[in-house]
């Protein structure tokens, strides 16, 4: 597995995984606003296939933020996102970024146990967050003690 820079080329990839990951896919034009202002946009990609992507940037001086995280359905569970995590969190250990945060779907029970299994642990409950009214559990995760950096990842 390869985890690279998102290219524009991989948009229709990334879409389709969007679309098959959530009920409330972002729209291409979105993800192309949000790789064109400059967010952290990576792919893993599998035998030459884009399997994943992670979305995250920089929201405050020293905070971390990871807007999404899809895997393609045949690609769970290999450690696919455990490694655009693990991605994203080098890169924003470079930054001097002290935490990083999250929302995920209050009914997501695997996304959590998945962030949990990373370090993260739950902050808070925004209620209605989500389009549908659905809320959201903000995740947070503490570079300076929470990271899995140099640490194995073990799937639940």
């Amino acid at each position: 597995m390869i985890i690279r820079e998102f290219r524009p080329q991989d948009l229709k990839t990334v879409l389709k995984i969007e679309r098959d990951s959530f009920t409330d896919p972002y729209p291409a034009h979105l993800l192309r606003d949000i790789y064109n202002l400059g967010a952290g946009f990576l792919v893993a990609q599998v035998d030459g296939r884009v399997v994943g992507f992670i979305i995250f940037w920089i929201r405050f001086e020293d905070e971390g933020h990871i807007i999404s995280l899809a895997v393609d359905k045949d690609y769970r569970r290999r450690g696919v996102g455990a490694a655009l995590v693990m991605a994203a969190i080098s890169i924003f250990e470079k930054f001097h970024i002290k935490n990083i945060k999250l929302e995920v779907r209050a009914r997501n029970t695997g996304a959590i146990k998945f962030y949990r299994a990373l370090g993260f642990s739950e902050e808070k409950i925004i209620e209605n967050y989500y389009e549908d009214g659905e809320d959201a559990v903000v995740m947070r995760m503490d570079l300076q003690t929470d990271s899995l950096h140099g640490k194995e990842y073990r799937p639940f």
